[in-house]
Order: C-alpha cells, then structure tokens, then sequence
C-alpha cells in the first residue's frame, strides 16, 4: 500500500508561510512583553537606567515606532517618521500591540508574489531595494533585538520573572 506523499512547497511559499510566521511570532512575543510588564510598578517601568535608550518605556517607544516605520514601507506608502512621544506607559503598551497586529494581519493577507516582491527605499540614511519579506525580517529582527534589552532593563531594576519570548517557544506552543 503506498501512501501519499505530502505537496512539495515551492520556495516562495516556504517564504511566504516563514514570513506570515514569523510576523505572527513578532506580537506574540510583544504581548507575552506587555503581559509581564502590566504587572509591574509604573513608576518602576518608567525609571531611567544606563541603556542605548534611557528605560523601559523610551525602548518600547523605539520598537513601536520602528514597527510603523516599516510597516509604511511595506505598504507602499510615504514612511512615516518617528515623533516625539509624551504619552502615557499604557499609550505605549498599546501603541505598540496595536501596532504589531496591524503588521502582522497585513502580512497575512499578502499573496507569495507581493512578499517576494522588491520594494525600493530612498532615505537620507540609506538606499535599499530588497524584497518584501526580508523588510519583515528585519522588522522582527529589530524588535527581538530591543525585546532583549527591555529585559535587560528589567532586570537591573530587580525583575527576575521575564517572560521566555524565543521563536522557537513560539512555534512550540502552536503545535
């Protein structure tokens, strides 16, 4: 008796399935962030520390808005720039999930050919004409990034229950 063999995924739907994935990954592990931080004095989370941005709030305040930098970019649209913040810890707590679930149902609704499509970038800063999902990429990279410094933060000032936040968690819970 044989058994059928499982479709062949083409290359830009293993990439389309990996970006969705992962974008999908990015709020989980900002809401698994929020969570854990919710819980925690506000006056703590907002205490200024020695970091590439001076706490835990202005490092949200950062992901937030480097999340909508690149969300903008992956819609074609006119890239919006980051802006003085002076809202409150909550504005940011959800800023940043409403954020992260806005670009991750875009993501979803892509087709393979609009991910794997090249999307040019003119900035000041830089010129780059890469494909859609390796913007995603980066964008989740970037967040991860600051995700571990929040972390850090946080543990300087004396939290010692973080939240596990790794990809691979992710997946292991989906299953």
């Amino acid at each position: 008796m044989s058994q059928a063999k499982p479709p062949v995924k083409t290359k830009e739907a293993v990439i389309s399935s990996l970006t969705k994935n992962y974008a999908n990954y990015n709020l989980w592990a900002n809401t698994r962030l929020v969570e854990w931080l919710r819980t925690k004095p506000e006056n703590v989370v907002e205490q200024e520390v020695p970091s590439s941005f001076p706490g835990i709030k202005q490092t949200l305040v950062h992901i937030w808005q480097t999340e909508r930098y690149w969300f903008s970019i992956l819609k074609k649209e006119e890239p919006l720039t980051f802006e003085a913040f002076s809202g409150t810890l909550e504005d940011v707590f959800t800023g940043i999930l409403k954020q992260s679930s806005e670009l991750a149902d875009y993501i979803n609704t892509l087709a393979e050919e609009n991910i794997e499509e090249k999307i040019l970038i003119e900035s000041p800063w830089f010129s780059s004409d890469f494909r859609g999902f390796e913007y995603v990429m980066h964008s989740v990279n970037h967040s991860t990034y600051h995700r571990g410094q929040v972390i850090t933060i946080g543990r300087n000032l004396g939290f010692t229950d973080a939240p596990m936040t790794d990809y691979n968690l992710y997946n292991v819970e989906r299953q």
